[in-house]
């Protein structure tokens, strides 16, 4: 319980403040369509992300689209993760591992980093944790076969979250082959359970392969490196990441048995992702490989235990490391942490335009190094006016894309505006220079630049129709 209400704490502390990063405002977007209208789009794009829209969709429709509305099943899934690693704890170090373990989860920078994130790597991250309790379940009694239609339940969860993720069963094996010399049956229990939880996934798996290369070519193929490099960026800090391993390495000398399952889980599905990324696709992201933290807290509670002697010496060694993160965490919740490099300023952007709105009204919003810029200031704008977008000829809900179809001769879609707002991304002092072409020409020709606002990593202009 206590360190699932420390992450839930910690995690809701100025959950509003970030604003929305590019890729929480696809969640945005896409939880608000119908669902045949996300059912259509994933046919073409995003298929390995279904589950969490799905899920997205039906509780927007219940508790709002708020910042925090949106980021709170993450911080559930953080703080119910926290549980789990507890409870791993204890089960195969003892009551004060556990604790220690779960605690130092929560406050581990990253864990309230991501359970800020209306994205579904909080809900990965619990999955993949309860497949392994799930797993450790199932091998104290390997003869009840409901004990492994639960991990195989989960392991489908797993896999419909995030395909990646089902690394963890590399992990797994491992602890499952160590344990099927001293018992017979466990391992072809675990193939079946494993096997039949994947095979759930199937139709992601092809939809994911057939997307993959389209969605992931900006991830560039990782050297040698990488495979140190990621760790400090999976714990969100340097530091923690020091401290985290050296605590880890601290229970070495406990069990063998639960020392190598927690390491495999850490480590086995880096090194798995960093393989399979030296072919057409890379995959080689931290956040990919977030859901290994919680087997770094269990190591590191196990490590913190063995080197203190009463609760006390427990207290004040988190006490210190809290105080050694803090730095961290406090970067953590900056106003565009969720939108690095980019740190675009949506929410001012909005407010700008809304201070200087006028009836009828219309916008043009220029895809940049942003790409999300149009959603970011339509959801800051969301209870304001509603701008007629210039040159969209099919939005992106009705082309069941993320990216709206635009006119092919810009001038067709024009209506007489008397004013159009256009938002770029970037500080050019002439914003028009940021605008597609085709469209730039349509504007200089019928309109003049009346003033402009620089703000951080976009720029308003409010255009006049010429007389």
């Amino acid at each position: 319980m206590w360190p699932a209400l420390a992450t839930l704490a910690i995690a809701f502390l100025r959950i509003n403040g970030p604003q929305l990063g590019t890729d929480e405002l696809v969640t945005s977007d896409v939880g608000h369509r119908s669902m045949g209208q996300i059912l259509a789009m994933l046919h073409n794009v995003d298929a390995v992300h279904a589950t969490y829209y799905v899920l997205m969709h039906g509780w927007m429709a219940v508790f709002g689209d708020s910042e925090a509305a949106m980021r709170t099943p993450s911080v559930l899934a953080m703080s119910g993760t926290a549980a789990l690693v507890a409870l791993i704890g204890r089960r195969l170090f003892g009551p004060r591992a556990g604790m220690c373990g779960g605690m130092l989860f929560a406050l581990i920078p990253v864990v309230s980093r991501f359970a800020q994130e209306a994205r579904s790597y909080a809900l990965v991250v619990l999955a993949a944790t309860l497949a392994t309790f799930l797993l450790l379940r199932a091998l104290d009694m390997p003869r009840r076969w409901w004990r492994w239609a639960g991990y195989a339940l989960c392991v489908a969860v797993v896999g419909l979250l995030h395909l990646v993720a089902l690394t963890v069963l590399a992990g797994h094996c491992v602890a499952v082959v160590l344990r099927a010399r001293q018992e017979s049956g466990v391992l072809w229990r675990f193939c079946l359970a494993a096997l039949a939880g994947a095979a759930c996934v199937v139709p992601v798996v092809v939809l994911g392969t057939s997307q993959a290369s389209r969605q992931l070519f900006w991830v560039p193929e990782p050297d040698a490196w990488g495979l140190a490099d990621i760790w400090p960026q999976v714990f969100a800090s340097g530091l923690c990441t020091g401290v985290v391993i050296t605590l880890a390495a601290m229970a070495w000398t406990e069990r063998r048995d639960a020392v190598l399952l927690c390491f495999t889980v850490a480590v086995l599905p880096p090194f798995v992702l960093w393989v399979a990324s030296h072919g057409d696709v890379s995959y080689f992201r931290f956040q990919y490989a977030m859901f290994t933290v919680p087997a770094w807290a269990v190591l590191a509670g196990a490590g913190l235990a063995r080197a203190t002697r009463s609760w006390l010496s427990v207290g004040v060694a988190l006490t210190v490391f809290g105080l050694l993160v803090l730095p961290d965490q406090r970067r953590m919740r900056g106003e565009f942490e969720h939108d690095v490099p980019h740190n675009a300023d949506y929410m001012a952007a909005a407010r700008t335009i809304e201070k200087y709105y006028r009836s009828g009204d219309a916008a043009v919003y220029v895809k940049g190094a942003p790409w999300m810029l149009d959603q970011g200031v339509r959801y800051y704008l969301r209870s304001g006016p509603k701008l007629r977008e210039v040159f969209v000829a099919t939005s992106a809900a009705e082309n069941n894309e993320l990216y709206p179809v635009y006119c092919p001769v810009p001038v067709t879609c024009l209506r007489g505006e008397s004013r159009i707002w256009v938002v770029v991304p970037g500080n050019n002092p002439d914003p028009l220079n940021s605008v597609p072409a085709d469209q730039a020409r349509v504007l200089r020709a019928k309109y003049t630049t009346s003033g402009t606002v620089p703000l951080s990593g976009l720029t308003v202009a409010l255009l006049k129709r010429k007389r």
